[in-house]
C-alpha cells in the first residue's frame, strides 16, 4: 500500500505561519497558563501579550494534552494518513515528545515515529522545514525518519537572555551557571548539550560583547558549509536587526530567517533574548 504521510510538531517550533500552510504541516501547541486563565501557545495569545503583564504574573507552561493528541492522531487515520513523522522540543525541556509518544501506542495501525530534537524555536523548525522538503520530493518514510534524526546532531542553537532571573524561575536552567557573574556583567551564550538542556557555551562580558561573539560562533559553523539560518529574538527588535545584517553579509547563508520566538518560550527567556540556529542546507 502507498504511504500518505503526515508531519507533526509543536508550537514551539517558530516556523512562518506561510512556511507551516505551504506543507501542510500538523502543530500541537502548548499551553501558557495564568492562575485564572489558559492560552493556546501561537494561537489565542501573541508575544507581546506576555510581556505586557510579565512583572504582574510570570504564567508557567504545559504540555499539549494528550487527548489532543489522541484526537490529532485520530483525524489523521480518517484522513487516510498511514504514517506520522512527529518532531518535538527537546525532552530536556519539556515532556512533549515523550506524551506523544505514549499516545501513539494506541493507534497501532498508523506508523509513527517521534523525534526528539534536541532543540527549539528554529533549531526544532529547521529540521521540520528540511523534512517536509523530503517530504514534498516523496521520500519513503524510513528515509525521511533516518534523514531526519541525523540532522538533530548537525544543527546549532546558540543565545543569549537578558537575565537568567526566567531560566531560573521556569527550572530550565539546566547546567547555566547563574551566578555571582549577573552582578559582574558576564553574559553566557548558551547552548543545547547532547541532553537537550541548557548550558553555558561560553562567558563574554557586556551585552554588545556577548552579541558579537554570539555571530562570531555561528560564523564559524557558517563558514564550513551552506547553511540556513534563523536570527530570533525575544523582544529585542533592534538588536536583532543588528545581528541579522551581521549574518546576512556572509557568504554560505542560503536562506536567512528572522522572527519572534513564540509565548511559550518568551515565558522561560523573558525579555531581551538573542539567538541564532544553523542548520546545514540538506535540501
Amino acid at each position: 500500500m502507498a504511504e500518505k504521510i503526515a508531519l507533526v510538531t509543536d508550537s514551539t517550533n517558530d516556523l512562518n505561519p506561510e512556511v507551516i500552510e505551504k506543507y501542510g504541516i500538523h502543530i500541537l501547541p502548548l499551553k501558557v497558563v495564568y492562575a485564572d486563565r489558559q492560552y493556546n501557545d501561537r494561537v489565542d495569545i501573541t508575544p507581546e501579550e506576555v510581556y505586557a503583564t510579565l512583572d504582574e504574573e510570570t504564567p508557567k507552561t504545559s504540555v499539549p494534552t494528550p487527548f489532543e493528541a489522541q484526537q490529532m492522531l485520530g483525524k489523521l487515520r480518517e484522513e487516510g494518513f498511514t504514517h506520522v513523522l512527529a518532531v518535538h522540543i527537546s525532552s530536556g525541556l519539556s515532556g512533549t515528545a515523550e506524551m506523544v509518544k505514549m499516545v501513539s501506542k494506541d493507534f497501532t495501525d498508523l506508523v509513527v515515529e517521534v523525534i526528539d530534537s534536541r532543540s527549539l524555536s528554529m533549531g526544532l523548525g529547521f529540521i521540520v522545514h528540511q523534512a517536509a522538503c523530503w517530504l514534498e520530493k516523496k521520500m519513503p518514510f524510513a528515509e525521511l525518519v533516518e534523514k531526519a534524526r541525523g540532522l538533530v546532531d548537525q544543527l546549532k542553537v546558540f543565545f543569549v537572555v537578558g537575565t537568567l532571573e526566567y531560566l531560573q524561575r521556569g527550572g530550565r536552567i539546566g547546567k547555566v551557571s547563574a551566578t555571582v557573574g549577573e552582578f559582574l556583567n558576564v553574559k553566557p551564550i548558551i547552548s543545547i548539550n547532547s541532553e537537550g538542556i541548557y548550558y553555558t557555551y561560553r562567558k563574554v562580558r557586556g551585552r554588545r560583547r556577548s552579541i558579537d561573539e554570539l555571530f562570531n560562533i555561528a560564523r564559524a559553523f557558517i563558514e564550513k558549509q551552506k547553511c540556513w539560518v534563523a536570527v530570533m529574538h525575544g523582544g529585542a527588535p533592534e538588536e536583532v536587526v543588528y545581528l541579522r545584517n551581521k549574518v546576512a553579509g556572509l557568504a554560505n547563508v542560503e536562506k536567512l530567517v528572522t522572527g519572534q520566538i513564540g509565548p511559550v518560550m518568551v515565558v522561560h527567556a523573558g525579555p531581551g533574548l538573542l539567538g541564532i540556529a544553523v542548520c546545514p542546507a540538506l535540501d
